[in-house]
């Protein structure tokens, strides 16, 4: 049947309930229990009322089986048309698969052991006019699963395991951040400059400040700030903003945890990283290995460890002490980078992380160590080397999932890096030194180690996914027309 026919005979079947003037889209359902909390303590015999959205319905006439499903799970009803009585079997005959419903009545097993729920008194919460997708085939078309979310999580019961798995991570990493008593805090989502990190900016307008502003890319001289304040530990599960390129990996609005620990160093954060991601892999899995497409991951820990200086000497010759140009001119040598005149060093970085990338598509997790300072504006230099800095990426399965360093805490040396980067980035990356945490350095931070944890992408290795899209409920799309009725 055409879609329009199903719709308008849905609309004609709504009509029918309200000539009746049976109730309708009712604001709330008193006493009603949750399916799964039933089937966990399932009393034969007794009465109960349930909720949720009819997902299948077997036979017609006298007696109908139909499946009901709400969040926790699903149960059979069992409902005898003689038994509801004149008004309830007028709902009955106008109920359709998809249709949310309140049903009472009592609990037996069928002889084939079946929890199942006879059905006494029944109506019609709210109606669907259109279809679920085709029961044996669901929704396959990655485009629609994606822009109707909904409808993917009808379809597809392993879809809401990957967000209930999402949620169950988030909730351990707050459980083992709490338990070592960092405190969650918030900090602004927009800026009156552009900073915290490499990436190009959203851009607003406010008009009561008649002002610019930015929508974050990331958290970090917030969360410093708050070191200054005398707030050793915090952390953030944020969302941030980066108005670039999208991909299997990155989603222009994305969720970061950012940590920072007064008194510790990048090595703290090695430690910290390893002891919270195993955390939250045994709270989420039950067990520190996993399996990433195929590959098996171990998360055994000590977790090796690699020299950014010398896998880039290895595959590129570059050195620590060579400037942009020079790094750009070895790149387009290897045949990188081909189609630029000039870049930044957060762009060149860029170019040597995705490079790196695809020859670190190794089963276990590993750290990247021995960043260069001079792609590292806000990390401290090693004491024996101040052309590398105390920072680490951390990869797994080829995936960079988290970022850390010893924060730098010199305001002059801050600042005279904040102006040296200013002046080679191009005019569209909106980047100004940020004053007002310079001020803040000029009160004093303790020594620190921050953490960057890319929150989607650790779900997509704990969940197995291959896309970001996969694990973002609502990832962006280009836009499309609407579909009205």
């Amino acid at each position: 049947m055409d879609i329009n026919e199903i719709i308008q005979q849905r609309i004609a079947k709504l009509g029918v309930l309200e000539a009746k003037k049976l109730p309708l889209y009712p604001a709330n359902v008193p006493n009603h229990k949750a399916i799964g909390e039933i089937l966990e303590n399932f009393e034969e015999g007794k009465n109960v009322t349930l909720c949720g959205r009819i997902m299948a319905i077997r036979g017609h006439g006298k007696v109908s089986f139909m499946d009901l499903r709400d969040t926790t799970g699903k149960i059979q009803l069992y409902v005898k048309r003689d038994a509801l009585g004149e008004e309830k079997a007028t709902v009955l005959e106008q109920l359709d698969i998809a249709d949310i419903v309140c049903t009472s009545g009592e609990l037996f097993k069928t002889h084939t052991g079946e929890p199942s729920l006879k059905v006494a008194d029944m109506s019609i919460l709210s109606k669907s006019l259109r279809p679920l997708p085709e029961k044996w085939h669901g929704l396959k078309d990655v485009e629609v699963r994606y822009r109707q979310r909904y409808l993917d999580l009808l379809s597809n019961e392993e879809v809401k395991k990957v967000f209930l798995l999402r949620a169950k991570v988030v909730r351990s990493i707050r459980n083992f951040l709490d338990g070592r008593n960092f405190l969650e805090v918030e900090t602004p989502m927009m800026h009156d400059i552009a900073g915290g990190a490499a990436g190009r900016p959203f851009m607003t307008f406010h008009n009561e400040y008649s002002m610019n502003l930015f929508l974050r890319i990331a958290p970090e001289l917030y969360l410093k700030r708050l070191l200054v304040g005398g707030l050793d530990r915090v952390y953030e599960i944020n969302r941030s903003f980066r108005n670039e390129g999208v991909s299997t990996r990155h989603n222009p609005e994305f969720t970061m945890l950012e940590v920072y620990q007064a008194y510790s160093d990048c090595e703290g954060m090695i430690n910290l990283t390893q002891d919270l991601i195993c955390y939250v892999a045994k709270e989420v899995l039950g067990k520190d290995e996993l399996v990433y497409q195929g590959k098996t991951i171990s998360l055994k820990t000590p977790w090796n460890r690699q020299s950014f200086a010398g896998l880039v000497k290895d595959k590129f010759n570059i050195e620590p002490s060579d400037d942009t140009p020079a790094m750009l001119k070895k790149l387009q040598t290897k045949g990188y980078g081909l189609d630029k005149e000039r870049l930044s060093r957060s762009q060149i970085n860029k170019i040597v992380e995705d490079a790196l990338e695809q020859d670190l598509k190794q089963s276990n997790p590993v750290f990247i160590t021995d960043y260069f300072s001079s792609l590292c504006p806000l990390a401290k230099n090693q004491k024996d080397n101040p052309l590398i800095s105390e920072r680490f990426e951390l990869y797994a399965a080829g995936m960079e999932i988290a970022n850390a360093y010893s924060e730098l805490n010199d305001p002059l040396e801050q600042r005279r890096r904040f102006e040296e980067e200013v002046k080679e980035l191009g005019p569209e990356e909106k980047k100004c030194v940020d004053d007002d945490y310079i001020l803040a350095l000029e009160h004093g931070m303790p020594p620190a180690g921050g953490l960057g944890i890319g929150i989607d992408r650790l779900v997509m290795l704990l969940a197995d996914q291959p896309s970001i899209r996969d694990v973002i409920l609502f990832p962006l799309l280009r836009p499309q027309e609407e579909q009205k009725i």
